[in-house]
């Protein structure tokens, strides 16, 4: 059992949240500016206000959604909440989005069509599910996936928010920022280019290099093209570099390496820690915002400047949320950061029930003794499950189910994957494939039947049975099942299906969507 004094849990939160507004306002100003800043305080007249920051915002919304659908919260859930909360239509947000109401779930809806599903939005995101799951990095990841993939699917941007969430969530019990970064590594790809970034920062570092010096070496790594491509958005310096030349939405590596070396070579100095992040350019309210993040939650809120608190405040505005919806104009969101604090440790005394986790607040001294540093890094790859809360809490997740939508019942998950894409042509068999993975004691022979719109065949068959061995199995426990559907002729832009999965003796009832997209109307 890990015990971890309330007090200092609570220090820590507010030092998240502090940190967040101070470096997301510090770095506004040279948002996706490709160049190096000289930045050592704040450059705007704050008037004691934070800026508006998406960065949060979407945060503010997931803890809504946390206190009224409860703490066992999927990416099928939180998609209904984007759709009626998240306004803007920018980038990866609005891609999601459309994709959304074109019927797709993620993590589709972040993966088609979506050139920005290797960006920055949901790493941005990722301190509430560590902030819930303190010294519990398995859990907090696993929350971060079911976020990210809403609208970045199979992409590196789903990666950089399971990197945060767990290095984060780690940092309320692990205080060694080198070690931090391999737990957090541990749980991603190693052939990642998140991880590639990550770790080059860390060999610029060991090799004594400038914060400069490795600054570039990122860049020349894992950058993507300026901003919107416009190459005046990259200063003189760096195209003479070649760094206006990259893959357009190809952002988090670089920005994920440039947080890492924020985090190095700001030495435990708040002020240094920021500033660096912004100076290196990029998506600098970004990476500026989670490093003043991290620095809080590894430091506390005391840790924090008052010169850097001052100028900004306690409040948070918000930037993209529907308002009206949301209380009476926006009233139902935590105002100020310490409302966000108590909301947010009321969440985590929940999720620590709910998924019976060691952890206990206590008014003593933290006590970390019964922690095993192998605790909080990622088991070994084959036995993960990232997709589903079905799994112990110390089972790490993997990513088998990137390309499929995974949908949760009392006793069983069932994956649909579509591979690439959910694309079908006049004509042509289009392979879908059912993961059903038992969650239970008890094995079972599953009943399975396809209900077709007219004019659709399914091979081999309509119906099936399917034998499902016990849960207790763990990687034995996932049967999969491949079929073939097709029509001579799509009707529409998107045809729906459903799978019926039934239990001989039982009145379990699973009703599965499947959706397909018109391939002969979407180009591309």
């Amino acid at each position: 059992m890990i015990h971890l004094n309330l007090e200092e849990y609570r220090d820590r939160v507010l030092g998240c949240w502090m940190g967040k507004n101070i470096g997301g306002t510090l770095g506004a100003p040279f948002e996706w500016r490709r160049q190096v800043n000289r930045v050592e305080f704040y450059t705007q007249d704050l008037g004691g206000e934070p800026l508006p920051n998406d960065d949060l915002d979407i945060q503010l919304l997931w803890l809504v959604a946390l206190e009224e659908m409860g703490v066992q919260v999927d990416a099928n859930l939180l998609a209904d909440y984007w759709c009626i909360y998240v306004t803007p239509h920018w980038a990866e947000y609005g891609t999601a989005k459309n994709n959304m109401r074109l019927g797709l779930l993620p993590p589709q809806s972040g993966s088609f069509h979506n050139d920005y599903k290797d960006s920055c939005g949901a790493f941005i995101r990722s301190e509430i599910w560590a902030c819930i799951a303190p010294g519990c990095p398995q859990v907090a990841a696993r929350y971060a996936y079911h976020d990210a993939i809403l609208d970045h699917g199979n992409g590196e941007g789903t990666f950089a928010a399971v990197f945060c969430a767990a290095l984060e969530s780690a940092a309320f019990v692990e205080s060694d920022l080198r070690r931090l970064v391999e737990i957090g590594l541990s749980y991603i790809p190693a052939d990642c280019a998140v991880s590639g970034a990550a770790r080059a920062a860390v060999a610029a570092f060991d090799a004594g290099k400038s914060w400069l010096e490795a600054r570039d070496l990122i860049l020349a790594g894992f950058r993507g093209s300026s901003h919107g491509g416009a190459p005046e958005l990259t200063s003189p310096a760096d195209r003479e570099k070649g760094f206006h030349e990259g893959k357009r939405g190809w952002d988090v590596p670089s920005n994920i390496g440039l947080l890492v070396l924020a985090l190095l070579y700001g030495e435990g100095d708040f002020a240094k820690t920021v500033c660096t992040a912004v100076n290196c350019g990029e998506d600098t309210d970004c990476t500026g915002a989670t490093a003043g993040s991290i620095f809080g939650i590894l430091r506390g809120y005391r840790a924090i400047p008052p010169q850097w608190v001052e100028p900004v405040g306690r409040k948070i505005k918000t930037a993209c949320l529907n308002l009206g919806e949301l209380g009476y104009f926006g009233s139902q969101l935590p105002q100020d950061v310490d409302e966000m604090t108590r909301r947010t440790e009321r969440i985590a005394r929940q999720v620590i029930a709910s998924h019976g986790l060691a952890v206990e607040f206590t008014g003593a001294p933290s006590d970390l003794s019964a922690l095993q540093a192998a605790d909080l890094y990622a088991k070994d790859p084959s036995m993960r499950s990232l997709a589903g809360f079905s799994t112990k809490p110390s089972a790490p997740p993997d990513y088998a189910n990137l390309n499929a939508s995974v949908h949760r019942f009392p006793f069983y998950e069932v994956a649909v994957d579509y591979g690439p894409d959910p694309l079908v042509k006049d004509g042509v068999p289009r392979e879908v494939k059912l993961r059903i993975r038992n969650l239970y004691k008890t094995q079972d022979n599953l009943r399975l039947h396809w209900y077709l719109p007219e004019g659709w065949q399914v091979s081999p068959s309509a119906d099936a049975v399917l034998f499902a061995p016990t849960g207790w199995l763990e990687q034995g426990s996932t049967v999969e099942a491949a079929f073939q559907l097709s029509t001579a002729r799509m009707q529409g832009d998107v045809t729906r299906f459903a799978v019926e999965l039934t239990i001989p003796g039982r009145p379990t009832v699973m009703l599965v969507p499947v959706m397909l997209v018109n391939g002969n109307a979407i180009c591309g």
